[in-house]
């Protein structure tokens, strides 16, 4: 049976480790902060936590990385480098810059070793129930030794091209989530600011065209002004930075993007501390 390692046991790495575990696939586990990974492994037994990340890569033929940031993959793969085999696989699930997808393939192809970038969408939720959407580049081959994997906390998964093709994905998902978030926070804004009844009001937009995931999932914490689950305000937009720079690169004039990066820009200033990008709300209510 493939054996594969899970680096970053954060909101999304966690579960996606542990669907990995239920099924009978992960060897190993690793997390910057190793309280974390400590606190995985005695809930399931079994998995191991390496001292190193070369030893956790020797122990694996599949290694899955979820990290926040371009610069922390690049750390990560330099560590992982001499424990990697020729013929392993490594499969990046962050988002980065797909430029940097291109180059950490083309280094890990000079040891005999597959990359595949695979930024995934579906939220939390979606990876505690094993319902994320997977957006693949690299090789089509790779991918297809990937299936068993991706089946334990995928429901979908599509190979789009070549290294970097996961992550262009991946940055026209985040242009559709800021544009949603962007609609959706003022709207329920409105709401509060003309006194309409709020439970009556996320009824009927939820059940007619105005209906969306966001809508469903957050309406009711975000008039609650709760955002303790989610995706953080930063990352969306450190992704949403990565999605300007491709927009520019490719000549493409986009009307969502310079006021979502204004308006998540100040948010992350003000200081914060919501844990989803619903948050977005307090900036809405401040007009």
């Amino acid at each position: 049976m493939t054996k594969t390692a899970f680096i970053g046991l954060g909101a999304m790495g966690a579960p996606m480790a542990g669907h990995l575990h239920r099924a009978g696939l992960l060897a190993a586990v690793w997390n910057r902060s190793r309280d974390k990974a400590e606190r995985f492994v005695v809930e399931h037994p079994g998995a191991a936590l390496p001292q190193t990340l070369g030893e956790l890569a020797a122990q694996a033929e599949i290694v899955l990385i979820c990290v926040s940031a371009d610069d922390d993959l690049r750390a990560v793969v330099e560590q992982i480098e001499p424990g990697l085999r020729a013929g392993s696989i490594v499969v990046d699930h962050s988002t980065v810059a797909p430029a940097t997808a291109r180059e950490i393939a083309s280094r890990l192809s000079a040891r005999d070793v597959q990359f595949v970038d695979a930024p995934v969408t579906g939220g939390v939720e979606g990876a505690i129930h094993g319902r994320l959407a997977i957006m693949a580049g690299g090789e089509a081959e790779t991918l297809a030794r990937l299936e068993p994997v991706f089946a334990a906390y995928g429901k979908l998964w599509r190979h789009l091209g070549p290294a970097g093709a996961g992550q262009s994905a991946k940055a026209v998902n985040q242009l559709i989530v800021a544009g949603v978030a962007e609609a959706v926070c003022e709207a329920l804004a409105l709401v509060e600011k003309l006194g309409l009844p709020p439970e009556a009001m996320l009824e009927l937009l939820g059940g007619g065209a105005a209906g969306s995931w966001f809508l469903e999932k957050r309406g009711r914490t975000m008039l609650a002004d709760s955002f303790e689950t989610g995706f953080a305000p930063a990352l969306l937009l450190k992704d949403l930075k990565i999605c300007r720079a491709l927009t520019e690169e490719a000549g493409f004039a986009s009307s969502i993007l310079g006021p979502a990066v204004a308006d998540y820009q100040r948010l992350v200033d003000a200081g914060e501390t919501g844990k989803d990008i619903s948050a977005l709300i307090r900036q809405k209510r401040r007009g």
